[in-house]
């Protein structure tokens, strides 16, 4: 989350004269992340959650808002986006896509234990049960094609160790992915972004996944490599806890047993889930969009997390 696009009160209190909402009494920036402008607001009906489209488009806006309500009517916590007086969930706010979902409630557990490690696993596992009988479809913007795209776009900034990891490491997904147990992989619906941060909880319970904006159709495999790179690791070394690690896949197997082509897939998605993310990482940061509020990312934890991962 970031801001890239300011909103006033003002702006906010005429723009959401189209909602069942009230008045706007106060809107703050959210600075962190670096997709989209996110913004907390608070109206006569409650805070929320406006968020302004950077690059996804009113055709691509659909599957991820659709999405969320299908996950809330099958139980699973997740915001509920907000429709306007016509019934849109999209409308255009400064000549940009925006829209309103319901903010939940708790904290990040940026220090998460097995405990909560084992509770992602299962919002998780369920999250991939409720999205089999989704009927909207929708390629991940960011997964093995937009690597193959962007990897040229920060060669020029790679020493001659990180370029060697980089190459070795696209051939090796690309190779996999043109395989034949790879199309055996389950797929559906995946968040594809599920970190520590876009998980909310209430002490111990979890109260919700958010931020759905990068999800997309892939192998159900990769959302848990994604997860597993960033709940169950060590920060400062992107060494796996093993005690995190079985506290998550033991609960994701206890609602959604993986196959036996999906463990055999495990050190490849893991590979290519770090890879995903240094690669994002390192655009962000070389070739940065301007910003009000921007907080970019280092890519070397995730250099280290590949690494880690292609040494295991």
């Amino acid at each position: 989350m970031a801001v890239f696009t300011p909103v006033s009160l003002a702006d906010l209190s005429a723009w959401l004269l189209q909602f069942p909402l009230g008045r706007a009494h106060a809107i703050k920036g959210i600075s962190s992340g670096i997709e989209n402008s996110n913004f907390f607001i608070t109206t006569d009906a409650g805070d929320y959650v406006l968020t302004i489209f950077e690059n996804l488009s009113f055709e691509q806006l659909p599957f991820y808002l659709h999405l969320m309500d299908h996950l809330a009517q099958r139980g699973i916590l997740v915001p509920a986006p907000v429709a306007n007086n016509a019934g849109q969930l999209v409308s255009l706010l400064h000549g940009k896509p925006a829209a309103i979902v319901s903010k939940l409630s708790g904290t990040s557990q940026m220090e998460p234990s097995p405990l909560h490690c084992g509770e992602v696993g299962t919002m998780l596992a369920k999250m991939h049960l409720a999205g089999q009988d989704y009927d909207l479809q929708q390629d991940n913007l960011r997964g093995l094609a937009w690597w193959t795209e962007t990897a040229p776009k920060v060669r020029d900034f790679l020493s001659p160790e990180q370029l060697q990891l980089l190459s070795s490491e696209l051939q090796h997904q690309q190779t996999y992915a043109a395989s034949a147990p790879y199309q055996t992989l389950a797929r559906g619906p995946i968040h594809a972004d599920l970190f520590r941060n876009n998980v909310m909880f209430d002490g111990t319970r979890l109260t919700g996944f958010f931020d759905f904006y990068f999800a997309g159709w892939d192998t159900l495999i990769f959302d848990l490599a994604v997860t597993i790179n960033d709940w169950c690791i060590h920060l400062e070394s992107g060494e796996l806890d093993p005690a995190r690690v079985s506290a998550l896949l033991n609960a994701y197997q206890q609602v959604r047993p993986l196959s036996t082509e999906e463990q055999s897939a495990w050190p490849t998605m893991l590979r290519g889930a770090a890879l995903r993310f240094w690669l994002s990482r390192l655009f962000d940061f070389y070739q940065p969009r301007e910003a009000h509020m921007l907080t970019p990312h280092d890519p070397a934890h995730f250099e280290r997390i590949l690494r880690k991962r292609c040494e295991q």
